[in-house]
């Protein structure tokens, strides 16, 4: 089974206390479709403008990320400017959607409706016409932020019905619920129609909430952060991925899939850019999965 994923596409100037740099790539679609590549065939729905540099089109296709689906509309492609003074929270300086503005895409005949769908971080008003004009078939993730939650609210928990799985961090879930408690957090989202939840908690990890598991999964540890952009959408990518190879999915599978998607966001903290996330190694993956095996073993 595959997985559609749907969401920006987007060249960043991003600055962090380890650096700065401009015009790299990124976007919530990106990162996420670069991760679940680890696992699993994808499609990448989603619009660039003829700026768009096409080393990294062809950095997609040595993926297997299909990209069929990816229009190249004249114009520039969506721009986002951002500085991280610590590197838990960004401030964003400038964001100029330019070619994404309005878009509604053009899902192609040779795209799956059989396949998963990630719904990656974009307007839920967006997310929901998607969702109708694919009437997708497969396990069905939204990933959300703070901006719908304040603008969107309506909306967002619309789409909540009709999602498998609903993913969102932990202040965005206090944000969206009103509480205070991540477990009465999770318990309004579940009642609004989300079948699972995973809320993120950055280096802390995340959490899972269904009615039959709860599972915590901490965050890979790590010497050195540059760059956190793009963490979350890499983490619902690799997570997404990993259950794409699957027809049945078991409790261990899911366990699982957090832990490959936790492992997968520590490598894009690690530099800037999606393009380096792309150059992670199967052999440099499984060799910190081990490590987090180890690190995460107790005994009875």
């Amino acid at each position: 089974m595959g997985l559609n994923i749907i969401g920006s596409v987007a060249l960043d100037n991003i600055e962090t206390p380890f650096g700065k740099n401009e015009d790299i790539l990124g976007g919530s679609a990106t990162y996420a479709s670069v991760s679940a590549s680890f696992f699993s065939p994808v499609e990448l729905i989603s619009v660039v403008g003829t700026d768009f540099p096409k080393k990294h089109i062809v950095m997609m296709k040595r993926r297997k990320i299909g990209v069929s689906g990816l229009e190249i509309k004249e114009g520039e492609t969506f721009r986002w400017k951002a500085r991280y003074r610590d590197i838990s929270h960004a401030e964003t300086l400038s964001t100029h959607l330019n070619v994404f503005e309005g878009f509604l895409p053009n899902i192609p005949d040779t795209i799956n409706r059989k396949s998963n769908l990630l719904l990656a971080n974009i307007d839920p008003e967006l997310q929901g016409w998607i969702f109708k004009k694919m009437n997708p078939k497969g396990i069905v993730a939204c990933d959300t932020m703070n901006l719908w939650i304040t603008h969107k609210k309506k909306e967002l928990e619309k789409l909540l019905k009709k999602v498998d799985i609903f993913l969102l961090n932990d202040a965005e879930a206090c944000q969206l619920s009103g509480e205070k408690n991540l477990f009465e957090a999770a318990r309004y989202i579940a009642d609004k129609g989300a079948k699972m939840i995973v809320i993120k908690k950055g280096e802390h990890g995340a959490l899972f909430f269904s009615p039959k598991l709860q599972f915590v999964v901490p965050a890979y540890l790590l010497e050195k952060i540059k760059d956190p952009t793009g963490a979350g959408d890499t983490f619902a990518g690799g997570m997404m991925g990993y259950l794409s190879r699957h027809k049945k999915i078991s409790d261990k599978i899911l366990r699982r899939s957090l832990v490959y998607g936790t492992i997968l966001a520590s490598f894009a903290v690690e530099k800037f850019s999606a393009e380096n996330l792309a150059k992670v190694k199967r052999e440099d993956f499984d060799k910190r999965y081990r490590h987090f095996e180890r690190l995460t073993k107790f005994y009875r």
